[in-house]
Protein backbone atom coordinates (compact mmCIF):
# COMPACT_ATOMS: atom_id res chain seq x y z
CA UNK A 1 0.00 0.00 0.00
CA UNK A 2 1.58 3.52 -0.97
CA UNK A 3 2.38 6.37 1.83
CA UNK A 4 -0.63 8.27 0.17
CA UNK A 5 -3.37 5.33 0.89
CA UNK A 6 -1.96 4.77 4.78
CA UNK A 7 -2.23 8.58 4.78
CA UNK A 8 -5.46 8.25 3.71
CA UNK A 9 -6.47 5.33 5.98
CA UNK A 10 -5.72 7.30 8.88
CA UNK A 11 -7.19 10.21 7.95
CA UNK A 12 -10.71 7.70 8.02
CA UNK A 13 -9.49 6.68 11.32
CA UNK A 14 -9.31 10.46 12.63
CA UNK A 15 -12.94 11.18 11.23
CA UNK A 16 -14.32 7.73 12.71
CA UNK A 17 -12.40 8.39 16.35
CA UNK A 18 -13.96 12.21 16.81
CA UNK A 19 -17.06 11.61 17.69
CA UNK A 20 -15.37 8.98 20.71
CA UNK A 21 -13.49 12.13 22.17
CA UNK A 22 -16.52 15.03 22.07
CA UNK A 23 -19.25 12.32 22.62
CA UNK A 24 -19.33 11.59 25.91
CA UNK A 25 -18.54 15.65 26.56
CA UNK A 26 -22.14 16.06 24.79
CA UNK A 27 -23.95 12.83 26.29
CA UNK A 28 -22.99 15.02 29.74
CA UNK A 29 -24.85 17.54 28.63
CA UNK A 30 -28.23 15.94 27.15
CA UNK A 31 -28.53 13.12 29.50
CA UNK A 32 -29.11 9.34 28.60
CA UNK A 33 -32.52 10.07 26.81
CA UNK A 34 -30.91 12.27 24.57
CA UNK A 35 -28.05 10.08 23.92
CA UNK A 36 -30.24 7.22 22.94
CA UNK A 37 -33.46 9.21 21.62
CA UNK A 38 -34.13 10.21 17.63
CA UNK A 39 -32.62 13.67 18.95
CA UNK A 40 -35.28 15.89 17.77
CA UNK A 41 -35.49 19.26 19.98
CA UNK A 42 -32.13 17.99 21.85
CA UNK A 43 -29.65 21.32 21.62
CA UNK A 44 -27.03 21.62 20.10
CA UNK A 45 -23.44 20.93 22.14
CA UNK A 46 -21.95 23.41 24.07
CA UNK A 47 -18.43 24.45 24.66
CA UNK A 48 -15.44 21.46 23.80
CA UNK A 49 -18.65 18.88 22.61
CA UNK A 50 -19.59 21.43 20.03
CA UNK A 51 -16.15 22.28 18.80
CA UNK A 52 -15.37 18.67 18.63
CA UNK A 53 -18.61 18.27 16.29
CA UNK A 54 -17.54 21.26 14.22
CA UNK A 55 -14.31 19.60 14.07
CA UNK A 56 -15.72 16.40 12.85
CA UNK A 57 -18.02 18.05 10.27
CA UNK A 58 -15.20 19.89 8.89
CA UNK A 59 -13.38 17.06 8.29
CA UNK A 60 -16.22 15.23 6.48
CA UNK A 61 -16.19 18.27 4.42
CA UNK A 62 -12.29 18.25 3.63
CA UNK A 63 -11.92 14.41 3.58
CA UNK A 64 -14.18 13.75 0.73
CA UNK A 65 -11.89 15.80 -1.54
CA UNK A 66 -8.25 14.42 -0.33
CA UNK A 67 -9.36 10.87 -0.50
CA UNK A 68 -10.82 11.71 -4.31
CA UNK A 69 -7.49 13.02 -5.34
CA UNK A 70 -5.69 10.58 -3.40
CA UNK A 71 -7.37 7.91 -5.12
CA UNK A 72 -6.80 9.33 -8.63
CA UNK A 73 -3.40 9.77 -8.11
CA UNK A 74 -3.61 5.96 -7.05
CA UNK A 75 -5.08 4.65 -9.93
CA UNK A 76 -3.13 6.77 -12.62
CA UNK A 77 -0.09 5.61 -10.82
CA UNK A 78 1.50 8.96 -9.50
CA UNK A 79 2.97 8.71 -6.80
CA UNK A 80 6.50 10.85 -5.68
CA UNK A 81 7.51 12.84 -2.91
CA UNK A 82 5.17 15.80 -3.35
CA UNK A 83 2.12 13.29 -3.26
CA UNK A 84 3.61 11.80 -0.36
CA UNK A 85 4.33 15.06 1.54
CA UNK A 86 1.29 16.31 0.31
CA UNK A 87 -0.84 13.53 1.92
CA UNK A 88 1.06 13.50 4.90
CA UNK A 89 0.43 17.32 5.63
CA UNK A 90 -2.88 16.50 5.26
CA UNK A 91 -3.23 13.96 7.63
CA UNK A 92 -0.62 16.18 9.90
CA UNK A 93 -2.49 19.06 9.72
CA UNK A 94 -6.43 18.01 10.17
CA UNK A 95 -4.81 16.41 13.69
CA UNK A 96 -4.00 19.81 14.74
CA UNK A 97 -6.96 21.10 13.21
CA UNK A 98 -9.37 18.78 15.40
CA UNK A 99 -6.96 19.17 18.77
CA UNK A 100 -7.10 23.35 17.98
CA UNK A 101 -10.20 23.33 17.75
CA UNK A 102 -11.76 21.35 20.63
CA UNK A 103 -9.09 23.49 22.61
CA UNK A 104 -10.63 26.48 21.25
CA UNK A 105 -7.70 27.98 19.60
CA UNK A 106 -8.67 29.74 16.50
CA UNK A 107 -5.26 30.76 14.93
CA UNK A 108 -3.46 27.31 15.32
CA UNK A 109 -7.22 26.15 13.66
CA UNK A 110 -7.22 28.15 11.03
CA UNK A 111 -3.65 27.75 9.54
CA UNK A 112 -3.92 24.11 10.06
CA UNK A 113 -7.02 24.48 7.86
CA UNK A 114 -4.57 25.94 5.32
CA UNK A 115 -1.95 23.15 5.37
CA UNK A 116 -4.56 20.63 4.94
CA UNK A 117 -5.90 22.70 1.73
CA UNK A 118 -2.61 23.00 0.79
CA UNK A 119 -1.57 19.25 0.69
CA UNK A 120 -4.64 18.22 -1.30
CA UNK A 121 -3.35 21.01 -4.24
CA UNK A 122 0.01 19.62 -3.81
CA UNK A 123 -1.59 16.31 -4.84
CA UNK A 124 -3.76 17.69 -7.12
CA UNK A 125 -0.42 19.48 -8.93
CA UNK A 126 0.75 16.21 -9.48
CA UNK A 127 -1.85 14.79 -11.63
CA UNK A 128 -1.60 17.38 -13.92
Amino acid sequence: MTSELWALLWSAILCLALPVLYGPLYSRQIGQAGVIGNREGVPEPRGAAGRGLRAHRNLVENLLPFAIVVLIAHAAGISNSMTVLGAWLFLGARVVHAASYIAGITGIRTLAWLVGAAGIVLIIVQIF
